[in-house]
C-alpha cells in the first residue's frame, strides 16, 4: 500500500483527494493536515510514502514544510500541490528537492499516477510546469564540457529519446513519434536517467542543455 498524507487548508479540497485516492486499491490515506506544522507533526506519527503537500497556507506554508520534510533523506516523497503558476514558487519548490509539482487543475488519473510515480522515487511535473522549466533552461544555456561527454555513454536511441523528454514530451507522444510501445519508452527514459546520473525529467531538461544537446530554438 502507498501511504499518503493530505496537506492543504481548505477542507473540502482534501475531501476530493481523499475521495479518489481511496477509491485505489494501492492507496491509504493515513491523514490530513491543514498547515505545514501539522503536517510534520502527522509525517514523523504516520510515516507516509507520499505527502500530497499545498503551497499556498496560512501559518507554515508549503514550501517552508517542504524543506523542512527534505532535510531527512528517508522521508517521504513530496507532490505539491498549486493553482499558482507562478515561476517564482515553481523554481523554489523544486530547489527544495520534492519529488514533484502538479496543478489542482489536474485531472483524478493524472493525481493518482503522479503519487504511484512519487511512490516508485520518479519525479512528476504538470505540463505547464515541465514549460517552465524547459524555457528557463532554454534561455539561459551553460554548456557544461564534462556533460557533453557523458552523452557518449547513451545509445542513438536513448540520445532521442532525452531529447524528446528535453522538449517537454509525455512518454506516450514520445512512443508515437519513435513508433515505439509506451513500455519500452518507459525502459529507455529509466535507462537514460540511471546512465547520466540523473533523478527525473526536471534533471534531464537541465542536463539536455546543459550538455548542448539542445539549444535555444533549435
Amino acid at each position: 500500500m502507498i501511504r499518503v498524507l493530505l496537506v492543504d487548508d481548505q477542507a473540502m479540497v482534501r475531501a476530493g483527494l481523499r475521495m479518489v485516492l481511496s477509491a485505489e486499491t494501492d492507496v491509504e490515506v493515513v491523514g490530513e493536515a491543514s498547515d505545514g506544522a501539522e503536517a510534520l507533526r502527522l509525517v514523523a506519527r504516520h510515516t507516509p510514502d507520499v505527502v500530497l503537500l499545498d503551497v499556498r497556507m496560512p501559518g507554515m506554508d508549503g514550501l517552508e514544510a517542504a524543506r523542512r520534510m527534505t532535510q531527512d533523506a528517508a522521508g517521504p516523497g513530496i507532490l505539491m500541490l498549486t493553482t499558482f503558476d507562478e515561476h517564482e514558487i515553481v523554481d523554489e519548490a523544486l530547489s527544495t528537492g520534492v519529488a514533484g509539482f502538479l496543478l489542482k487543475a489536474s485531472s483524478p488519473e493524472q493525481l493518482v499516477d503522479a503519487v504511484r510515480a512519487v511512490s516508485a522515487g520518479s519525479g512528476v511535473l504538470d505540463p505547464a510546469i515541465t514549460r517552465h522549466v524547459i524555457d528557463r533552461f532554454a534561455t539561459a544555456p551553460r554548456v557544461d564540457p564534462g556533460a557533453a561527454a557523458t552523452l557518449a555513454e547513451l545509445s542513438p536511441r536513448e540520445i532521442d529519446v532525452l531529447r524528446l523528454v528535453a522538449a517537454g514530451r509525455s512518454n506516450a507522444e514520445i512512443a508515437s513519434i519513435l513508433f515505439l510501445g509506451e513500455a519500452t519508452v518507459k525502459t529507455h527514459v529509466s535507462r537514460m536517467l540511471l546512465k547520466l546520473g540523473l533523478r527525473d525529467r526536471v534533471q534531464a531538461v537541465a542536463f539536455a542543455y546543459e550538455s548542448g544537446l539542445l539549444t535555444p530554438g533549435g
